[in-house]
C-alpha cells in the first residue's frame, strides 16, 4: 500500500483522462488486491467487531481507516428505450494514519480517486473517465452533514440537508456525463455479520459494509452532444477498512442483482491465487420488504458459461448461471456489452447485466451490475 501511495502521489500532477474503450487500449495490470491488501496498517483503526451504524453520519468519511469507497451503479432507460448503465465511484485512501502539523495548506494525508463509466448499449461503446486529487485546498473531500463527497466538480451529495434519502450525482467530461437524482426505495442493509464483512481468517482483514440496494433514479445522461432523459434503478455499496484482503487472495467477483419481483441479491466471490473460491465469500439476500438475510459461501453455486478476452490482456468470465437453492432461485446473468473494462489506475471489469431465470417455478427477470477484479493478468481457466 505504501508503494502504491507513493506512486499515486507522484501521479497527481496528471490531469484527468477520458477514454472510449476500443480507441485506446493502454493497459494497466495493477491488482486491486494489492491496493487493498494487508500491508502496513499500523496506526489505522481496524474492523475487528460489529459496530452500530448511524445515518446520515456513516454516509460520510471515516478517516481513521485506511481506505473506503462510495460505489454507485445503475441501469437506466433513455429516450426511445435506449439502454444505459452507469458507475460513479469515489475512493478515499489515507497515506498516513494522521496528519503531521504543518503551516502549508497544500499538505494532506488523504487522496481521493473517482471513476465514472457509462455503457451505451445501442452505440456499443463503453466510456471511462478517472480523476484523482489530494484533499488539500478543498480540491477533493467528503463530509457527513450535509453529506457530500467530491473531486473538483464531480460529486455525490444529498439534495437537501433535511433529506438524506435523496442524493444527486453530477459528473462528466467532454464526451459524456450524467446528472441524476436518486431516491432511496429501501433502507440500508448490513452485509456480513451486522455490517462486519470478514474477508479472510486474520482478525482485522474485514470491512464495515452496508448497501442501499434500490434507488429510484431520474435525470439526464449525455453522450457527446446528445442528451437523454433517463430513469431506472441504482445501487449503493459503502465499505471502509484498513486491511481487507489476504496475500493468498487474487480478487473477487461481485454481483449486485435487482430482480423483477422486488428482491435483490448481493454476493462477493473471493478468489484465491489458485482460482478457487475462498471460504470467506458471502452475500446478502434482500426481500421485497427490505428484510435482509445472510448468504454463506456454500449457499450459492456459480457456473461460468462464457468468457471474454480483453484486448489489453487477460480473460474475464462473460456469463454465469447462479443457483441459490434456499430461495429456489436460478438466474442466468449476461452483460449487455462484453467490453465494460475500466483501464484506470487499476484495471478491472465493471458492467451492466441482464437477468433471466426462475424462482419458485415462476419466470423472473431483472438487471444488475457485476465487478470482476484480478483477471487483468489471468490466464484461461482461472475461475472457481
Amino acid at each position: 500500500m505504501r508503494a502504491f501511495g507513493m506512486a499515486l502521489f507522484a501521479s497527481l500532477i496528471c490531469v484527468a483522462g477520458v477514454t472510449a474503450i476500443g480507441e485506446n487500449d493502454a493497459a494497466n495490470g495493477s491488482r486491486l488486491a494489492e491496493l487493498l491488501g494487508s500491508g502496513d496498517d499500523r496506526g489505522f483503526a481496524r474492523a475487528l467487531q460489529p459496530r452500530s451504524f448511524s445515518f446520515p453520519q456513516d454516509h460520510g468519511p471515516h478517516p481513521e481507516y485506511r481506505n473506503e469507497w462510495w460505489y454507485l451503479t445503475g441501469n437506466l432507460d433513455g429516450d426511445g428505450g435506449r439502454r444505459f448503465g452507469f458507475e460513479l465511484t469515489f475512493f478515499r485512501f489515507a497515506l498516513e494514519p494522521s496528519m503531521p502539523e504543518t503551516d502549508s495548506n497544500w499538505r494532506s494525508n488523504q487522496v481521493y480517486i473517482a471513476h465514472l463509466a457509462i455503457t451505451d448499449a445501442a452505440g456499443e461503446k463503453f466510456y471511462v473517465a478517472q480523476r484523482y486529487s489530494r484533499s488539500a485546498l478543498a480540491l477533493a473531500g467528503a463530509q457527513a452533514e450535509p453529506f457530500r463527497v467530491w473531486i473538483d466538480d464531480w460529486e455525490i451529495s444529498t439534495e437537501s440537508a433535511e433529506n438524506s434519502n435523496v442524493w444527486r450525482l453530477q459528473a462528466g467530461e467532454r464526451e459524456f456525463g450524467l446528472d441524476l437524482l436518486l431516491t432511496a426505495v429501501k433502507p440500508p442493509v448490513f452485509n456480513g455479520i451486522d455490517g462486519l464483512s470478514q474477508k479472510s481468517a486474520e482478525p482485522g482483514n474485514a470491512s464495515y459494509y452496508y448497501s442501499i440496494t434500490r434507488w429510484q433514479t431520474e435525470g439526464l445522461l449525455r453522450i457527446g452532444s446528445a442528451q437523454f432523459r433517463v430513469s431506472g434503478l441504482s445501487w449503493l455499496d459503502r465499505e471502509w477498512s484498513s486491511s481487507a484482503l489476504a496475500a493468498d487472495q487474487l480478487g473477487w467477483d461481485w454481483f449486485a442483482l435487482q430482480l423483477s419481483d422486488g428482491t435483490e441479491l448481493m454476493f462477493y466471490n473471493l478468489r484465491r491465487n489458485d482460482g478457487r473460491r475462498d471460504s470467506h465469500s458471502a452475500g446478502t439476500w434482500i426481500a421485497a420488504n427490505g428484510e435482509a438475510s445472510h448468504i454463506d459461501s456454500g449457499d450459492l453455486d456459480i457456473v461460468v458459461t462464457d468468457q471474454w478476452q480483453s484486448p489489453s490482456g487477460g480473460v474475464y468470465p462473460a456469463a454465469w448461471t447462479l443457483r441459490l437453492p434456499k430461495k429456489s432461485l436460478t438466474l442466468n446473468v449476461r452483460p449487455i456489452l462484453d467490453n465494460q473494462e475500466l483501464i484506470t489506475t487499476v484495471r478491472y471489469w465493471e458492467g451492466a447485466v441482464d437477468l433471466s431465470g426462475d424462482r419458485d417455478g415462476k419466470t423472473i427477470g431483472g438487471r444488475g451490475y457485476v465487478e470482476l477484479t484480478g483477471y487483468a493478468t489471468a490466464t484461461r481457466g482461472q475461475w472457481p
